[in-house]
């Protein structure tokens, strides 16, 4: 039995963004979808889900069908319908966007599906006929899951080792809480894994705890599926002060316990991508009177998602642009951002410095990459702490496959998804005698 979330957590607080359809609003909307044979919804999704197959199997009462569709391309397909950013994927190339007609709300149907498979139970796959080959898969996140699952079909046993107490990766740790919580992404973790056959063990970490060289003497073949390391810090005075955190872990903090906001009135969120608008709408959405976004850059040239923001403006998020923050001021814990102005070239105006009062300050400028804990393995090639793969997830040295953001820099849930079971399928093949990695 893997390890629960525990049940008083800071993100209960928040309620579903989206919400669920009903079964006449699932089948109304599913009879909008035009069917199209050459749909560009589905060039857009990375794991290449049937879109018009399944919601034409809502449209005629066949959910247990359009769930098994859905789970036959994407085995993540309830997290991703909840987190996938399907304004900029497969609702952003709905062709209804071209008629200046709302588009099909795919994720809302999918979610629809998928959420019904859960609650009645239905199981889909079976583990395949025993090959006798082992694979070690290090990390527990969704890249190492479709992984699991998919190696788990093809016969060939598993064991997947994480760090952590729990597995899910950022859909348990850091998915933002209006999204999907800790306790259904841990739910899903154990659906996936029902196929049975996967060993998991947990706090074991690659480099402090087990190596390339032993997973070698225990595996036939390995895939490397870690995410991203810590949150970058700023160089800065007072970045160590009480009360400045990394924004990853301030989330994971709340999704897996209670967040420490005594006594914060303002929080300061550095950063403009995707991590940066979260957090920003986390704060606020915890409370906190004023949220606020400070990014060197402009409103329209940010990295974040345009639909997150605007959702963000919506709740009472606001930001401060062209700016950087200088210094993290306190006596014991951080109680103003001292920061300066920026011009054109985001290079800093002299007489420009003023000041944001604040009790936290959460850093949302990116995070490490892992690569170079396989730096030493001959073949495997490292650029920026990335590990460079090919098509199939092969990283050079035989038997050693990557895939999901340690290999990807940092993309979406649903691209870790088909990282990992392209390189599930390459496993396969050369386990089965194939070509090396």
């Amino acid at each position: 039995m893997l390890k629960k979330v525990p049940v008083a957590r800071g993100e209960s607080v928040f309620e579903d963004f989206k919400g669920a359809y009903t079964q006449s609003q699932a089948e109304v909307e599913a009879n909008r979808c035009l069917y199209c044979s050459d749909a560009p919804c589905i060039a857009k999704c990375p794991t290449a889900i049937n879109i018009p197959e399944f919601i034409r199997k809502i449209a005629t009462g066949n959910v247990k069908g359009s769930a098994r569709t859905i789970f036959e391309s994407n085995i993540l397909g309830m997290s991703c319908a909840r987190v996938c950013p399907v304004e900029v994927l497969c609702v952003g190339d709905c062709v209804y966007n071209a008629m200046g007609v709302p588009p099909i709300q795919i994720g809302k149907l999918q979610r629809y599906a998928t959420d019904l498979a859960f609650e009645q139970k239905q199981r889909f796959f079976e583990a395949g006929k025993d090959t006798g080959k082992s694979v070690g898969l290090v990390g527990g996140g969704p890249a190492s899951l479709a992984a699991a699952h998919e190696l788990r079909r093809l016969g060939h046993a598993c064991t997947i080792y994480e760090k952590r107490s729990v597995l899910g990766g950022l859909n348990t740790t850091g998915v933002a809480p209006y999204k999907m919580q800790a306790d259904r992404s841990v739910e899903e973790v154990e659906w996936v894994l029902g196929i049975g056959g996967v060993e998991v063990k947990t706090g074991v970490e690659l480099g402090k705890d087990l190596s390339v060289a032993d997973l070698e003497k225990r595996h036939d073949a390995i895939f490397i599926g870690l995410g991203l390391g810590p949150d970058t810090s700023m160089d800065v005075p007072g970045a160590d002060l009480p009360g400045v955190y990394g924004a990853v872990d301030f989330i994971e903090q709340f999704k897996l316990g209670e967040a420490p906001l005594k006594g914060v009135q303002t929080a300061v969120v550095v950063g403009g991508g995707n991590t940066a608008i979260d957090a920003v709408r986390e704060a606020k959405g915890l409370g906190i009177p004023q949220a606020i976004m400070v990014y060197r850059g402009t409103e329209e040239k940010m990295s974040g998602y345009r639909h997150e923001w605007a959702a963000a403006k919506v709740e009472g998020c606001s930001a401060v642009w062209h700016a950087l923050p200088v210094a993290f001021e306190g006596a014991g814990k951080v109680q103003r951002v001292r920061c300066v102005r920026l011009d054109e070239q985001k290079k800093p105006i002299a007489g420009t410095e003023f000041s944001i009062e604040a009790q936290l300050v959460l850093v949302a400028i990116g995070q490490s990459k892992l690569g170079e804990l396989l730096a030493d393995l001959s073949g495997v090639k490292i650029e920026r702490g990335r590990i460079i793969v090919d098509a199939d997830g092969a990283t050079g040295h035989k038997g050693l496959f990557a895939g999901g953001d340690c290999a990807n820099g940092g993309k979406e849930v649903v691209n870790a998804a088909a990282e990992g079971k392209a390189a599930a399928r390459a496993m396969h093949a050369y386990l089965m005698g194939g070509k090396n990695a």
